[in-house]
């Protein structure tokens, strides 16, 4: 991926998932003389973050190679810590020009979220309570309900409460973050939010934020 215009780089993404929707990946750079030209350093022409779910392997569905993308996952793509400390080194110290933000359908972190919702709910781990607790928001928004309010089973679409945070998740990212939100408003820096549909292996963009150069037309959402 030659060019480091942000949209630009995003039209060559979906042109690679293109290959993979359609079973015709080329693997680029995946060869030993790249791995051997990327042990000095890396250059990557994008951030992915995205989901940890194992079906979501971001360079397999862009159809991308060594060193193009830098990758940060956490269940249910949630804008913790160190998943902003993390874009923030991509932004800052590589210099990125563009950032997916990723979800998909059917994520557990989504469904778990909503369930945790619901009348009799049994109290999850900490860990796992702490996880999702900012997907809660958007179950709450698709409901119609208040935080306080349970969530009544089949009251919270699965696949809208997952594009609702992921539209929270890019305005979390330009809220808490300096380096991310200066970049944005400097035009050095664009935000895409995209979910992917795992049994199509399409990536549907849902939110463009800071893009000033052309890009491919949206997909339609399915």
């Amino acid at each position: 991926m030659p060019t480091t215009r942000p949209g630009r780089i995003w039209n060559a993404m979906l042109a690679g998932n293109e290959r993979f929707i359609a079973g015709a990946p080329q693997h680029p750079r995946q060869d030993v003389e790249r791995r051997e030209s990327l042990s000095t350093g890396q250059t990557p022409v994008a951030a992915i973050f995205g989901c940890a779910d194992s079906r979501l392997a971001a360079e397999i569905i862009f159809d991308m190679g060594l060193g193009d993308a830098f990758v940060v996952r956490n269940a249910g793509q949630v804008a913790s810590e160190s998943v902003i400390g993390s874009l923030e080194y991509a932004v800052a110290v590589l210099k990125v020009p563009l950032i997916l933000v990723l979800g998909h359908d059917s994520c557990g972190a989504v469904a778990s979220a909503i369930a945790s919702q619901e009348p009799d709910a049994e109290p999850l781990p900490p860990h796992i309570a702490n996880l999702i607790a900012p997907i809660v928001p958007a179950v709450h928004r698709v409901s119609g309900t208040r935080d306080d309010e349970p969530v009544a089973p089949g009251a919270a679409d699965p696949m809208e409460v997952g594009r609702e945070h992921l539209r929270d998740t890019v305005a979390e990212l330009l809220a808490r973050s300096e380096i991310i939100s200066t970049a944005v408003a400097e035009n050095v820096l664009a935000i895409v939010g995209a979910n992917y549909r795992l049994q199509e292996g399409r990536v549907v963009p849902d939110i463009v934020v800071g893009m000033t150069d052309p890009v491919a037309e949206k997909q339609p959402e399915r």
